[in-house]
C-alpha cells in the first residue's frame, strides 16, 4: 500500500514544484521567515501578509489561506476574519493552525470563532490544541501539548463531524480524520521538536498541497509525510537544532519520489 501512497505524493509534490501555487499565511512574528522558506523549498509561493487593507487582494491571487494564530491581535483577528471571507468566496481552502489554544480564553475563543464562522477544509494541531477547540478542560503546555496524539482523536470527530473540517493532529504519530478511517503518519524525528516553528511549517505544507489536491485529509497527510520525511533526512549527520534546521529546508528542496518510497510510514 505504501508503494502506491508513496506514489501519489510524488506525484503532489511535483505538481506543487510546477505549479508554485500561491500560499497566503497570515502567521506569527516568530515563524514568518521559516514558514516562508519551507514553502520556497517545496515549490510553493508564500505571500506574508497581514494588513487588513490588503489581505482581500492578496486572498485574489492565492491558491490557498493558511491562518496561523501564534501571535494574536485585535488587528490581527480582523485580518484573518477578512482574509477568510474572500478565501470562502473564491472556495480555496482554508488551513488553519490554532496554536496554543487552550492557554488563554482570548486565543481558544478566537480559535472556535474561526472554525464556526469559517469551517476550515484543514485543521492542523497539537493534541492539546485540537482539544481546546471542542473541550474547555483541555490542558495546553504553551504551544506544547501536554495531551498524545491518540487522546485528541474522539475532540478531532467531534470536530469533523459538526463543521466537516479535516483535522490533522500532529505528534510522535500524526492522526488524520476526515469521512473515512483514521490515517496515521509515523515519519519525523524527535529533534524536530527542538526548533521552533517546525508545526507552524507543517501547516504552510497542508496549504500547499490542499491547493493542488482537493481531498483534503489525503493532502494533509501527504503534508506531513513530506514534512517527516524531510526532518529524517535533515536529522541524520546534525549537529543539532541549528544544523537539523538548514539541512530541514535541503531535505524539503531536493526531496526525490526514491526518498519518499524508501522512508513513508502511513497507515491508512
Amino acid at each position: 500500500m505504501n508503494g502506491h501512497a508513496a506514489t501519489d505524493i510524488w506525484k503532489s509534490l511535483q505538481e506543487v514544484r510546477t505549479k508554485a501555487p500561491v500560499v497566503h499565511s497570515i502567521t506569527n512574528y516568530v515563524v514568518m521567515n521559516s514558514t516562508a522558506n519551507a514553502l520556497l523549498a517545496v515549490g510553493a509561493s508564500p505571500v506574508m501578509a497581514h494588513a487588513e487593507e490588503e489581505v482581500s487582494d492578496m486572498v485574489e491571487i492565492a491558491s490557498a489561506l493558511v491562518i496561523n494564530i501564534g501571535t494574536l491581535s485585535r488587528e490581527w483577528v480582523k485580518s484573518m476574519f477578512r482574509a477568510a471571507e474572500k478565501a470562502k468566496s473564491r472556495s480555496i481552502p482554508i488551513i488553519l493552525d490554532p496554536v496554543g489554544a487552550g492557554a488563554t480564553p482570548y486565543r481558544t475563543g478566537t480559535a472556535r470563532e474561526i472554525v464556526r464562522a469559517f469551517r476550515p477544509e484543514i485543521i492542523r494541531g497539537n493534541a492539546s490544541e485540537v482539544m481546546a477547540l471542542s473541550e474547555d478542560a483541555a490542558r495546553t503546555k504553551g504551544v506544547d501539548s501536554s495531551e498524545t496524539s491518540h487522546a485528541a482523536v474522539s475532540a478531532a470527530r467531534c470536530i469533523h463531524e459538526a463543521y466537516g473540517s479535516v483535522v490533522c493532529i500532529s505528534g510522535e504519530t500524526d492522526y488524520l480524520i476526515g469521512r473515512g478511517p483514521v490515517a496515521k503518519v509515523r515519519n519525523g524525528h524527535p529533534m524536530m521538536t527542538r526548533v521552533t516553528g517546525m508545526g507552524c511549517a507543517a501547516t504552510a505544507l497542508c496549504g500547499a498541497f490542499a491547493s493542488v489536491d482537493g481531498e483534503y485529509v489525503r493532502a494533509a497527510a501527504h503534508a506531513m509525510a513530506v514534512m517527516g520525511i524531510a526532518g529524517e533526512i535533515a536529522a541524520e549527520g546534525a549537529d543539532g537544532p541549528g544544523t537539523l534546521q538548514v539541512r530541514f529546508l535541503d531535505a524539503l528542496y531536493r526531496l526525490t519520489g526514491e526518498d519518499i518510497d524508501a522512508r513513508l510510514k502511513l497507515e491508512v
